[in-house]
């Protein structure tokens, strides 16, 4: 729980660290989950739907994408999720394949989002004598591995995660229909497995691996630093 691990260092006598977590996930909810909702809009825009756009989410405002409970999961687990961003199939020319692509917009942007605060707190490392630079760098790198931790989790293949959506591509039609039918429970149930801590530990596995792929990248730049 994140705000429980942020409580328990700062009664350590951790403040530092506990700030760095604490503005981390704020930063995250406020600046990079609006990104992903607005890939998700602005790639529906791209591909022929404007219900998004004319409902006014094709934007950056994190007050048109938040969602109280979502925010408070983000707090709480560490995986939360915004307001869904309306999508009307009717209006792609391929509904399954356009519907695949708009889903897998938001959490692509979370991994390039996580490549690009890898790379600057690669960058404040360069400073290491630095004591600021070295906070913002355990701030940067928090903040990627965040990313990271929302895009493996929103393409997990369950509904309404992204990855359900994706998954509509090699699944036969009246299976995965069935399976939209009964999204709302399967939602509530996915709640529920959070709050328990169901997924936490192949949650934690498979953001660990992905994260270390995306670290190694941002790193190729750095590698005639050391």
């Amino acid at each position: 729980m994140i705000l429980r691990h942020v409580f328990d260092l700062y009664q350590q006598g951790e403040t530092i660290p506990a700030l760095v977590i604490l503005f981390s996930e704020i930063f995250v909810i406020f600046c990079c989950l609006p990104v992903h909702e607005f890939a998700h809009a602005w790639t529906a825009y791209r591909l022929g739907d404007d219900t998004a756009r004319l409902q006014g989410r094709l934007t950056l405002s994190p007050m048109r994408h938040l969602d109280p409970f979502g925010l408070a999961l983000m707090l709480i687990a560490g995986f939360g999720y915004a307001k869904p961003v309306p999508v009307n199939i009717r209006n792609f020319k391929n509904r399954k394949r356009d519907f695949a692509l708009v889903s897998l917009a938001g959490p692509l942007s979370n991994l390039l989002m996580s490549l690009l605060f890898f790379i600057i707190s690669n960058v404040l490392d360069l400073f290491p004598r630095i004591y600021v630079c070295a906070v913002m760098s355990i701030f940067f790198y928090y903040i990627g591995y965040i990313n990271v931790s929302l895009a493996v989790f929103n393409l997990l293949p369950i509904p309404p995660l992204d990855g359900s959506r994706i998954l509509g591509l090699i699944i036969p039609d009246k299976y995965y229909y069935t399976i939209l039918q009964y999204e709302r429970y399967i939602r509530y149930a996915l709640l529920l497995l959070i709050f328990a801590g169901a997924f936490s530990n192949v949650l934690s596995t498979l953001t660990d691996w992905v994260s270390n792929g995306v670290e190694f990248v941002a790193y190729l730049p750095f590698r005639f630093f050391g």
